[in-house]
């Protein structure tokens, strides 16, 4: 049931919610900056006072530039991959280091198999926001 339909005013029009904008916080834009785009490799757009924009696929990512970054400890943002190896080498080989988590039942590579049978592997941004890359099942 799309959101509107349940936070909304009653009313004959329901808005339809479309095209999601992804948000992160940063308390050193100039370090997320460096990281989102040259070890991630994302396409910057623009920095503006409130936010770093930057490009995902069709997608907008805003890290909001902040006084101190309150991260929760699961999963902020991920991406799916096609191949999770590959992806974990390119970023280790970039300094990325990815996490372990206690009962995860983690390969060498710190990539846990998921009931479903996907792969997931866990990183941090420097602002230490959790971020993933998953493979999904085929």
């Amino acid at each position: 049931m799309p959101v509107c339909m349940l936070l909304c005013p009653k009313t004959e029009h329901v808005t339809r919610l479309e095209g999601p904008i992804l948000f992160l916080a940063t308390a050193n834009a100039e370090r997320s900056r460096a990281f989102y785009e040259r070890v991630l490799g994302l396409t910057f757009v623009a920095d503006e006072p409130p936010a770093l924009v930057f490009r995902i696929g069709d997608r907008m990512l805003r890290i909001q530039k902040v006084e101190r970054v309150l991260s929760a400890p699961y999963t902020a943002l991920g991406w799916e991959v096609t191949d999770i190896r590959q992806a974990v080498r390119e970023l280790r080989a970039a300094g990325v280091v990815f996490q372990r988590y206690e009962g995860m039942n983690q390969d060498s590579d710190g990539i846990w198999r998921s009931p479903s049978g996907g792969l997931v592997a866990w990183f941090r941004d420097p602002d230490e926001h959790v971020l993933s890359l998953t493979q999904f099942a085929t």
